[in-house]
């Protein structure tokens, strides 16, 4: 009986062993059995199909002769941190796989890996699947997609041409008739500032002739040696007058020129410090009894900048600072030149500027409700403006009505780009 079932056992052993020598020699996907140390130590028929190697050229022999030279280095890392945790597991998650022949040539893989125990020690065998055929499967299915969707794009783009051009047409008939309204309020606004010329010019030189009309009528009455204090009385009345009605005229013209765009911002090196206290002794002539200017400078002394444009901004300025000042006040001018910023500060203690006109007091020809008879055409602020944009800065202003106004005006302090490349 006994050996009844050893015989039985051994049949049953012998099938078993069998079946798996078949499994092995007739699976559809390579099987590699590495050792512990990588080492090949078995491969079945369809591995050596898969790879060109016979068992003698491959047994013994790294697992790395079968892995593409580009990924050795890396995958010797992979494979002992892989060794000393075995598990079985896909290779390459998310990651296209290599393998590579006797010849050198190289083919897409799919491996997996399941670790095994025998009397003879630890194994890991690789099951290999060459998946070429899918992989250009794959990339026929890639190429007929990328084919669809360039059809779909160019579809796409013929129907966003279409529509551009259908938008452009339209914005043709918009821009058409904008440009017909815009010529239209454009005559309006024209016809305005004519009314507003007339009506400011008439005003402004009507005072002004008649009071050198009059002083130059006196000054024929005063013919003796005494009347000299009167004579030049009157010449004094004459020259200021005559002044004012220079400021006008050069208002209107720098209005033109702006328009027309004939004005433009040539900055010059410029001694800043010497250039403002220059200004300053020309425009104290026109303080009032008891006005005192005070200037503060501070920083570099020079400045690129346009000396003309400049010298209009401060003088229109600080002229204004003295026309709507009380004599005995003080008008301040500071300056900061640092890091290529210019900031400047020009104070008054003057009557200041009602909070409903502040919004406006950059607009052309307007004039604040408290400007009262002082002259003015209300084109200075306006110029100032534009000539300080010109000059690629900003202008602002603080004002409180009985407390006086400050102006802000920053400007760049930059060596232009033609001097630098001309030197």
């Amino acid at each position: 009986m006994f050996d009844t079932d050893i015989l039985i056992h051994t049949q049953v052993m012998t099938r078993h062993i069998e079946m798996l020598d078949a499994l092995f020699k007739h699976a559809t996907e390579g099987i590699v059995v590495v050792d512990k140390q990588a080492n090949i130590v078995m491969l079945n028929p369809k591995a050596k199909e898969l790879f060109g190697y016979t068992d003698r050229e491959l047994i013994n022999r790294k697992v790395e002769t079968l892995i593409p030279m580009r990924f050795n280095r890396n995958h010797v890392g992979y494979r002992d941190e892989y060794l000393e945790a075995p598990r079985a597991r896909g290779m390459g998650h998310m990651m296209d796989l290599f393998a590579r022949r006797k010849d050198g040539t190289e083919f897409p893989v799919e491996v997996s890996l399941s670790p095994f125990k025998t009397s003879d020690g630890e194994f890991v065998v690789s099951f290999v699947i060459d998946i070429t055929e899918r992989k250009k499967q794959e990339s026929r299915i890639i190429e007929a997609n990328l084919e669809i969707q360039k059809l779909n794009a160019e579809l796409e783009e013929r129907v966003q041409q279409r529509t551009e051009e259908l938008a452009a047409a339209i914005k043709r008939i918009e821009q058409s008739q904008e440009e017909v309204v815009r010529a239209l309020t454009k005559e309006r606004e024209l016809n305005n500032m004519k009314s507003q010329f007339v009506t400011i010019a008439s005003h402004e030189f009507r005072t002004p002739l008649a009071t050198i009309l009059s002083s130059a009528s006196l000054i024929g009455r005063y013919t003796r040696t005494e009347d000299e204090e009167k004579r030049h009385k009157h010449v004094q009345r004459i020259k200021s007058t005559v002044t004012n009605l220079t400021e006008i005229l050069n208002d209107f013209l720098s209005i033109g020129k702006l328009e027309e765009g004939r004005i433009h911002a040539i900055p010059v090196l410029t001694d800043l410090n010497e250039f403002c206290k220059n200004l300053i002794e020309e425009i104290r002539g026109l303080c009032k009894d008891g006005q005192q200017m005070h200037f503060a400078y501070e920083g570099e002394p020079t400045a690129w900048l346009d000396k003309q444009l400049l010298r209009n901004v401060l003088f229109n300025l600080l002229s204004n600072a003295i026309k709507y000042s009380d004599g005995g006040k003080s008008i301040f001018l500071r300056i900061k030149n640092w890091g290529g910023l210019i900031r400047i500060e020009i104070q008054d203690q003057g009557i200041g500027i009602p909070q409903t006109d502040q919004g406006h007091i950059f607009d052309r020809f307007f004039r604040a409700n408290n400007a009262g008879n002082a002259q003015g055409t209300g084109l200075g602020l306006n110029i100032v403006q534009n000539y300080i944009e010109l000059m690629g800065g900003t202008v602002r202003f603080q004002s409180e009505v009985g407390v006086g106004t400050t102006f802000f005006v920053e400007l760049p302090n930059r060596e232009p780009a033609s001097v630098k490349t001309d030197s």
